[in-house]
C-alpha cells in the first residue's frame, strides 16, 4: 500500500490547465520532495489532494482509500505567507489547534493534550516562547509552531508546503530533523521544495513536477541534471548535480 496514490488529476483556474493528466504514487515512510519551477503546480497539487481546491477530475487515496479529512490520518503545514498571524492567539493555542480533531472543538484540551502540545515546542526549542502572541514572533519561529501543531496531530501522512522559505539555519535544522524523526516512527512527510541543492541530502524520494509529473522515484534514480533540464527548460541555472563539478 502506498502513502498517496493520485490517478488523472487535472485542477484548471478560470479554464485554464495548472495541472494535467498527474498520475503519481508515493511510497509509506518517505521523505518526499516535490520540485519544480514556479507556477508548475507544486502547492496546487497538495492542496487538490486535500480537498482544498476542486478537481476537474482525478481520483485519489491516502493509504488505499479515499481522503476524508474527519479521519485525522493528515497533517498539513501551509505556506507561512498564507496564514494570518495577526489573529490574537499565542504559540501554545495554535499548537493545541492540532489536537482538536481528536477532543473535539467544544471541548477543553486534558492535560495530556496540553503536555503533547508543550512537548512539540520544546523538540522545536521554541518552548520558551509558549505564551508569546503569534504575531510577536519571527518568522522562523511562526514556522516552527506551525510545525509543532502538525507534529500533535499525531497524522500518519504529513504534506508541508515550503517549510524551508525565509527560515535561518537553525530553524532549517529543526525542521529536518523533526522530518526524519518522524520517517524513522513510520510516517510519511511530503514537502514542496525549492532548494534544489539540498534534495539529496534531506529526501531520499522524489516528484518533479511541472503541470504534469516529468519523474517520480528515488531520489539518487530522478533527480539528475537530465530530468531537471527537462522539469526546468531555459529556467535552470547554476545547478550542480550530485557527483559533478561545476566548470569555469
Amino acid at each position: 500500500m502506498d502513502a498517496l496514490e493520485v490517478r488523472n488529476l487535472h485542477v484548471a483556474y478560470d479554464r485554464k490547465a495548472v495541472l494535467e493528466q498527474v498520475d503519481m504514487t508515493i511510497p509509506k515512510e518517505s521523505l518526499t520532495a516535490i520540485v519544480g519551477p514556479n507556477g508548475a503546480g507544486k502547492s496546487t497539487l497538495i492542496k487538490a489532494v486535500l480537498g482544498m481546491l476542486k478537481r476537474s477530475s482525478g481520483e485519489i487515496s491516502i493509504l488505499g482509500k479515499p481522503y476524508n479529512p474527519k479521519n485525522r490520518i493528515v497533517g498539513y503545514v501551509p505556506q507561512r505567507g498564507s496564514v494570518d498571524w495577526d489573529f490574537p492567539t499565542n504559540a501554545l493555542d495554535v499548537i493545541l489547534m492540532g489536537r482538536y480533531g481528536h477532543i473535539g472543538w467544544f471541548k477543553r484540551p486534558s492535560k495530556q493534550d496540553i503536555a503533547m502540545a508543550k512537548e512539540a515546542l520544546q523538540k522545536l526549542g521554541m518552548e520558551e516562547y509558549a505564551d508569546r502572541q503569534i504575531r510577536q514572533l519571527s518568522g522562523g519561529q511562526q514556522q516552527r509552531v506551525f510545525l509543532a501543531r502538525a507534529l500533535v496531530q499525531d497524522a500518519e501522512v504529513y504534506f508541508m508546503d515550503e517549510p524551508f522559505v525565509g527560515v535561518d539555519a537553525k530553524t532549517e535544522k529543526a525542521i529536518i530533523d523533526l522530518l526524519r524523526e518522524l520517517k524513522q516512527k513510520g510516517k510519511t512527510v511530503i514537502v514542496v521544495h525549492h532548494d534544489l541543492q539540498t534534495v539529496p541530502e534531506y529526501f531520499d524520494h522524489t516528484l518533479l513536477l511541472n503541470r504534469t509529473v516529468i519523474a517520480n522515484g528515488p531520489t539518487e534514480e530522478v533527480f539528475t541534471k537530465e530530468l531537471l533540464q527537462k522539469t526546468y527548460g531555459g529556467t535552470l541555472a547554476f545547478f550542480t548535480a550530485p557527483g559533478e563539478q561545476r566548470s569555469g
